[in-house]
């Protein structure tokens, strides 16, 4: 372990050249060459010794003739000594999860780990090398690395609005593919919210149906939702990509879709944000949000739902005269519309934990008296450290994404036009790597409160894949190493020499990415009109 820390202290003080850099992202804690090579082709074995191995093995078999051509057999016993890779679920070595070894050498390639995930990571650190590799008739020759690697935090997200505007299945799959390839594990899938609904819910056929037509820039768009089908065939395709998923039915709320399909439930709203909340009076309202978390919670194994609970007051107004939330204030001895909120969300909470679910929320329930056992914070309000502060205190597990750097709807260049910025700010690629979580490590009261960090991805400026795409990479690459890699040894221009080889891979799979060097060879894709400029990427 000291000898590769040593070798990354040396690379980031100039002793080592650009082209000597292990080009995997995130960074591993500990990383040497082993002065060797190996050559793959489709006669190397994958040999296990568990056969609970097999999904893994699958999958690495895949992403190989996807990416390479080339066809590998799997075998559960080394009959013959030759070159192979080799994976093994080892118990005697006292890993962190998710650790593993991985070492490349003429006799192949070895990976070990103790469980699962930790195979699955050091799999794609050697798909990361693989794909950097010259392929040459369907041989490839592995530069020699040894590696000692772990997450620093078991929380690496990202999260994806598509209710302002909706991508699918495919598009879907392919960043669930890359946040694999980036051992991200955490899909925040956030299905609803003012512009549309975006999940199918059998008791209420409507929310889809009528709720889930139009989108953030055309209310007229036709509907678009994922049906419960869709919905496990995401949930088992990152499943087998070691990411979970978590779904957010946002509440009180952010419910002008679903108002729109079912309006008995409505509590009002606001000129700027009409029917935007739902109705905490009537005592129907909880019977038809708990019905639609159960069959939610039924699609998601994960045992976590996020109940958003932000930004309420801006469409709160009509609680104060509404009769039935007058009643429900006079009956609980409730002060004003913000004890309404509170008392909404512990009844809905309870709701949650009957199904043996964790709550999700984001920060302005920290003093909302949840039980800190049961309950996630996600501190997104970087302007309030002081909210963070108190969640930490309270106790409760905390995942943070504050808006600077992590919100990726922000511009990341000051040339950027058509995006977010926060009194000139934005979130450059160098912001996003520097983010550290063991600088508010010492606000905690206990060890591990902090669970890790996530991007958001919020999609007001994204009406195509184009603009998702030129968002999202390569600022996902700094993200999952902000995630995953020790704050000790980092370097922001030794990442940048790294980063050159995966900007290679996008343009292998016609991804239209920012690209932060002086070529600039894609211009962002801003709107005009209603719509938005497409580019050609062969530009």
């Amino acid at each position: 372990m000291k000898t590769g820390l040593l070798a990354l202290l040396m690379m980031s003080s100039g002793m080592a050249f650009a082209q000597d850099y292990c080009p995997v992202i995130p960074r591993p804690v500990s990383v040497t060459e082993t002065n060797s090579q190996f050559l793959l082709h489709s006669n190397t074995p994958v040999v296990l010794n568990d056969a609970a191995l097999n999904p893994i093995a699958q999958y690495l078999q895949e992403e190989l003739l996807k990416t390479q051509g080339i066809t590998l057999g799997i075998q559960t016993q080394d009959l013959i000594r030759q070159p192979a890779i080799r994976l093994v679920l080892s118990a005697k070595k006292k890993t962190a999860e998710g650790a593993y070894l991985l070492e490349i050498n003429k006799d192949g390639v070895t990976i070990v780990a103790k469980e699962l995930s930790g195979m699955f990571y050091g799999t794609t650190s050697l798909m990361q090398l693989i794909r950097q590799s010259r392929n040459i008739k369907g041989s490839l020759s592995l530069k020699g690395w040894k590696m000692e690697d772990q997450p620093a935090y078991g929380w690496r997200g990202f999260m994806l609005d598509e209710s302002r505007h909706f991508f699918g299945m495919e598009k879907l799959k392919s960043i669930i593919d890359w946040m694999a390839f980036y051992k991200l594990n955490k899909l925040h899938w956030h299905l609803t919210d003012e512009p549309a609904w975006r999940i199918e819910i059998k008791k209420y056929p409507k929310l889809a149906l009528v709720g889930g037509a139009g989108n953030y820039t055309n209310e007229f768009a036709p509907a678009q939702y994922y049906s419960q089908e869709q919905v496990k065939e995401i949930v088992a395709y990152a499943a087998k990509r070691f990411i979970t998923v978590i779904p957010e039915i946002d509440m009180p709320g952010h419910a002008t879709a679903a108002n729109k399909a079912y309006p008995e439930f409505s509590g009002g709203g606001a000129p700027g944000h009409p029917e935007f909340t739902f109705n905490p009076g009537k005592e129907g309202t909880y019977a038809y949000l708990t019905n639609i978390l159960k069959e939610t919670n039924v699609l998601f194994p994960s045992a976590m739902v996020h109940l958003g609970g932000d930004e309420v007051s801006y469409g709160n107004q009509k609680w104060a005269t509404d009769p039935d939330i007058r009643s429900l204030m006079t009956e609980k001895k409730l002060a004003g519309t913000k004890e309404v909120e509170t008392y909404f969300m512990k009844r809905m909470a309870d709701s949650v934990y009957r199904m043996n679910a964790k709550l999700l929320v984001w920060d302005e329930m920290a003093d909302a008296g949840l039980p800190k056992d049961k309950t996630i914070i996600f501190w997104w309000r970087h302007d309030k450290p002081e909210v963070l502060q108190s969640t930490l205190s309270k106790g409760y597990e905390t995942v943070l994404c504050p808006r600077l750097p992590l919100y990726f709807d922000f511009v990341q260049d000051s040339t950027h036009t058509y995006g977010r910025k926060w009194s000139k700010l934005y979130n450059p690629l160098e912001s996003v790597y520097s983010f550290s979580a063991d600088n508010y490590q010492s606000q905690a009261v206990q060890k591990n409160q902090i669970l890790g960090i996530q991007a958001n991805l919020w999609t007001e400026t994204v009406q195509t894949e184009q603009r998702l795409d030129y968002l999202l990479f390569p600022r996902i690459t700094a993200l999952a190493e902000a995630a995953w890699s020790p704050k000790e040894g980092k370097d922001f221009q030794q990442f940048m020499q790294r980063l050159k080889g995966h900007l290679a891979l996008y343009e292998a799979e016609a991804i239209y990415y920012y690209d932060p060097f002086p070529s600039r060879k894609y211009p962002e894709p801003v709107k005009v009109g209603k719509g938005m400029k497409r580019f050609n990427t062969e530009l």
